[in-house]
């Protein structure tokens, strides 16, 4: 049941950025979870004060998203699946150090943020239905803060490892080579730093240059020593060139380096765990 509502879950915050689910009638409040599009000035500011007389309904349409009523059940789910495992674990301390419960709290606190937020914002706009500039500010903060929370709903597909070998022998793995990735991104900040100053002072002299400052070259570094290479910034100089070069050589044998190491922890780990299965 658990995976089934965690799946629902995750297809949920997928299909809701859709843009035939986004598309909203004009002054009508973004679905569950999005933001409103820029430029559109009406959907930033409150609606207007309903004429006197007219009843006012407790729910907008923010509570009556299809999108909203099923992630409810789901969080109602996981905080009842959090609180038995909460109050059936012995060591209260050890609980919340467990890496696995973490993710599940943090998986469900932007939904209670979401839903404090746009609480308050229709209790200010009942208590101040006027004040249409400082409410459209202030509601287009809010907009950016659970852009960023809404973020933080993706991390609910880590709660799969609890039901998947395969993830949790991933966590370990990568949890025995820290010392290995430490060292990659340690490589990498050096090469990035030596072949994006190396491509600006080459290309400096050239007025067509994409590299208008070492920072602006940082991007090129790592896409070029990854081996990426979206194509989005290139020498044009054959001294440019030549540096693209030797950052595209020492980044294949920078990134080599450490994943013998990191595929020798995982044959351990998924070995272990086959031979403590067969057992």
């Amino acid at each position: 049941v658990s995976v089934l509502v965690i799946l629902i879950s995750i297809v949920i915050f997928c299909l809701e950025t859709l843009p035939e689910f986004r598309q909203e009638p004009k002054g009508a409040q973004p679905a569950f979870g999005e933001v409103a599009q820029p430029g559109d000035e009406a959907l930033l500011l409150p609606p207007p004060p309903p004429p006197s007389g007219t009843p006012t309904t407790g729910a907008g349409p923010f509570f009556t998203d299809p999108f909203f009523l099923i992630e409810t059940l789901c969080i109602i789910w996981f905080s009842f699946e959090l609180l038995v495992r909460f109050f059936a674990c012995p060591s209260k301390p050890e609980f919340s150090r467990n890496i696995m419960n973490i993710i599940d709290i943090v998986a469900i606190i932007p939904y209670f943020i979401t839903l404090g937020t746009e609480l308050a914002q229709q209790q200010q706009q009942k208590q101040q239905p006027g004040s249409s500039s400082n409410g459209g500010q202030q509601q287009a903060m809010s907009l950016a803060i659970l852009r960023v929370i809404r973020l933080v709903r993706v991390f609910r597909i880590f709660k799969l490892s609890r039901h998947s070998k395969g993830l949790q022998i991933l966590g370990k793995t990568l949890q025995a080579s820290m010392r290995e990735l430490g060292l990659l991104i340690f490589f990498l900040f050096i090469g990035v730093i030596l072949f994006s100053s190396a491509v600006y002072f080459a290309e400096t002299d050239d007025p067509d240059s994409l590299f208008t400052s070492i920072p602006d070259a940082f991007w090129w570094a790592v896409v070029s020593m990854t081996t990426v290479g979206y194509g989005d910034m290139y020498p044009m100089t054959i001294g440019g060139k030549i540096v693209g070069s030797l950052c595209a050589i020492a980044g294949v044998l920078t990134i080599a380096l450490p994943v013998p190491v990191i595929v020798s922890n995982f044959n351990y780990f998924y070995h272990r765990e086959t031979d403590h299965e067969e057992q």
